[in-house]
């Protein structure tokens, strides 16, 4: 196998995604997803069954059409990566098994590995972004945000194969999952982000008591070092904040400004979630930042991530919408890194982890 630039087969299954990628080194041939979002609308929610089942449906035909497009056969195939966590662990089995059974059927080394390092690597892949990195690496002094549905986090990226540390993360539910909830409270579509960003568009952002809910000095420094959870989030105040508003609203027999309501509350996470990050890369010497997820597609995120970087001499670093949502092509892009540093394939004998922590890049 050429360490070079190999040829990666990823596959993605953490939750409504069913993603199948082909990577050649840092080549992105193909990006194929095919996703279960529209039957879980109903619920609000993702419901790990139906994921699981959608998976089951949808692999063989996703995998068929990714190696049609990519104009490759399975024999070609240097390496398959597959997401083996974080994730729901229904949805993480179906991804595992199809590849374990591939890799027993072609002979070809597997690599379980990190779903949250795998977001890093489409920066591998993304043109705009290789026009600012050098020689198909990615750039020094690397953090990243990582906001979506499962997932919040900072992290800093010193080896993208080798060393990942977390430096802060959601306590509760993640933003995306905030979202989804809150939108059920306030009546708009699901996914939540899709809601908030069009009712956004429409509300005043302040002024719906909605709080900013991170107190000034948890954001901005209190002038005696570093605290706990210092670069941590928690959404759970600011969901019943928009609880108590609504309810005061309707108990005072005035109509609930829905749209103004939501878009207090986009600001509220996004300005600490935004905060946070460039705090966190400003104290730990992080001078380019590489936003990723499905939450990336929020347009007032992106604003305001520009914004503040731009106002601390950081770099920002935003791949295009199809690389930030979940997919196989992040997951090959991954799996080749592991390959060209010469990381050693995973023992078939792993299991899905789907608390995997991000210090572990591949099992």
């Amino acid at each position: 196998m050429s360490q070079e630039n190999p040829l990666i087969l990823g596959i993605e299954s953490s939750c409504d995604e069913t993603g199948v990628g082909l990577v050649r080194g840092t080549e992105l041939l193909t990006n194929t997803v095919s996703s279960s979002m529209e039957e879980h609308v109903r619920f609000g929610g993702v419901i790990p069954e139906i994921a699981s089942r959608a998976h089951l449906d949808a692999f063989v035909p996703t995998l068929q059409q990714a190696l049609a497009d990519a104009g490759v056969t399975l024999e070609e195939v240097d390496a398959i990566a597959v997401t083996s966590g974080p994730g729901l662990a229904g949805a993480l089995m179906v991804g595992v098994s199809a590849a374990k059974a591939l890799a027993l059927a072609t002979g070809k080394p597997l690599y379980a590995i990190n779903h949250l390092v795998a977001h890093v690597g489409v920066g591998l892949l993304d043109e705009s972004i290789a026009a600012v990195t050098q020689g198909g690496q990615l750039p020094e002094n690397l953090g990243a945000l990582l906001v979506s549905g499962g997932h919040t986090e900072i992290l800093r990226v010193r080896s993208i194969a080798s060393d990942v540390e977390l430096l802060g993360a959601t306590i509760d539910d993640a933003a995306g999952e905030a979202f989804d909830k809150v939108a059920r409270l306030l009546g708009l579509n699901y996914p939540g982000g899709s809601g908030h960003r069009q009712a956004g568009t429409r509300g005043q952002r302040q002024g719906h008591q909605v709080p900013a809910w991170a107190d000034h000095a948890q954001v901005h420094g209190n002038g005696r070092g570093s605290r706990p959870h210092r670069y941590d989030f928690s959404f759970s105040g600011l969901k019943t904040a928009v609880a108590r508003c609504v309810e005061g609203y309707e108990a005072r027999g005035e109509e609930v400004p829905f749209a103004d309501v939501a878009a207090s509350f986009q600001e509220a996470v996004l300005d600490v979630i935004t905060a946070k990050a460039v705090l966190a890369c400003k104290e730990q010497g992080i001078t380019t930042l590489l936003l990723g997820g499905g939450v990336a597609a929020n347009s007032r995120l992106r604003e305001l991530a520009h914004q503040r970087c731009l106002a601390a001499g950081i770099t920002l670093l935003v791949p295009k919408l199809s690389l930030c949502t979940d997919n196989g092509a992040m997951v090959a892009a991954l799996g080749a890194q592991l390959v060209m540093n010469g990381v050693a394939p995973s023992d078939l004998a792993f299991a899905p982890d789907s608390s995997m922590p991000v210090t572990s890049i591949s099992l």
